[in-house]
């Protein structure tokens, strides 16, 4: 594989998801096959029109079912959801996620997080690019209208700003030292949800080929729409911002996200 062409990170594309599904389909139904064989010792032989009709229905059925998975759920979503229903029993996940907001543009949605009470929203530069409008929406419901700040477009980070006081912010780390498989967590809108709580750990860093600055790998389910979700330590503190998934010839399909250094080398924050 060329390696330029390894390190360009990118997103979980709609057909790995699609194939995912179908795998985990498949086994789902041999396996009801084999239950159904092995449960069954004698079967009553239907009349041909019968067996078609019921084929058909099957179908159909099939075929609504996949189609509403395709739109709604994947089987890594499932899974993942599972978890984020386990960690959002926690306290300290109850309130990072107060925290962590939903852009939406006309162009998509995206994940961000407030690190000021008056305001302060950090969030990745694609997320925003060229975006008419910007919405910003707290976990409460409320929603703001975001200004872009200051954007970053070499590290994919952008500052925004919205009118509000008091609002719940997250502590950044001042700076992060990786060790490896340090357990994380992070908090985002991926696929079709909002405010999944997840679980990880840390790999290494690594050079991306258009990149000055190294990023860090992390061993953990990132899809679409985690771009900009705060990675977050054991202490509670924001050691770095997700930006993109990545499949490494080492680890496999890997998130990575901005150590929390570049923003601070960045901003005033």
């Amino acid at each position: 594989m060329d390696k330029e062409k390894q390190n360009e990170p990118e997103p979980i594309s709609e057909e790995e998801l699609i194939e995912l599904v179908l795998e985990e389909q498949r086994k789902a139904l041999e396996k009801d096959r084999e239950n159904r064989l092995s449960g069954v010792k004698v079967t009553k032989k239907r009349s041909k029109p019968v067996r078609l009709f019921a084929w058909i229905m099957a179908a159909m059925l099939a075929f609504s079912t996949f189609a509403m998975i395709f739109e709604i759920f994947s089987i890594p979503a499932i899974e993942f959801l599972k978890v984020s229903a386990k960690l959002s029993s926690q306290e300290d996940i109850q309130t990072y996620k107060q925290s962590v907001v939903e852009i939406q543009t006309n162009d998509g949605k995206g994940t961000g997080f407030s690190i000021t009470e008056d305001g302060y929203i950090v969030t990745n530069d694609h997320v925003i690019e060229d975006a008419l409008t910007i919405t910003v929406i707290f976990p409460d419901d409320s929603l703001y209208k975001g200004e872009v700040i200051e954007t970053y477009p070499d590290i994919d980070l952008a500052i925004l700003k919205v009118e509000g006081e008091q609002l719940p912010y997250l502590t950044l780390a001042d700076s992060y030292t990786p060790t490896e498989q340090e357990a994380i967590y992070f908090i985002g809108n991926p696929l079709y949800f909002t405010g999944i709580a997840n679980e990880g750990q840390v790999i290494d860093y690594m050079q991306l080929s258009d990149w000055n600055e190294e990023v860090l790998m992390l061993d953990a389910p990132v899809y679409r729409g985690n771009s900009g979700s705060p990675v977050i330590n054991l202490d509670g503190k924001v050691i770095g911002i997700i930006f993109a998934t990545i499949k490494d010839e080492t680890h496999g399909r890997v998130g990575l996200f901005i150590p929390v250094d570049l923003l601070h080398d960045k901003t005033q924050f």
